[in-house]
């Protein structure tokens, strides 16, 4: 198995991130398989240390964990971008992934 460039996968990650539109999400294990399968390789913790180091100019509030929650750490400001977006929501406050999820692509 080839060595993964960790300058390539974070790029194909805000790529990714990036094709997310306004009101719905993905999530990182989605990322992950997307990235993976162009790369090889990754999970939905490394997406998170892309997200965490490099996340800041894309719109991060767009990826969140597979149960549609995000870390408690962001959920304030992701809140109000939900509302500013109309991003479908659960009682729980946590997004609504049936509603809301997007599967972004990448071609290599």
């Amino acid at each position: 198995m080839s060595r993964i460039d960790p300058e390539e996968y974070a790029e194909l990650v805000l790529q990714c991130v990036e094709q997310i539109p306004r009101g719905r999400v993905s999530t990182y294990g989605a990322i992950a398989e997307v990235v993976g399968a162009v790369l090889g390789g990754g999970g939905p913790r490394q997406v998170g240390s892309v997200m965490a180091a490099h996340g800041g100019p894309v719109p991060w509030w767009r990826v969140v964990r597979s149960d549609g929650s995000l870390p408690p750490s962001h959920q304030g400001e992701a809140r109000q971008a939900y509302l500013e977006e109309a991003t479908p929501l659960r009682p729980s406050g946590n997004v609504d992934l049936r509603a809301a999820f997007f599967r972004p692509t990448l071609r290599r």
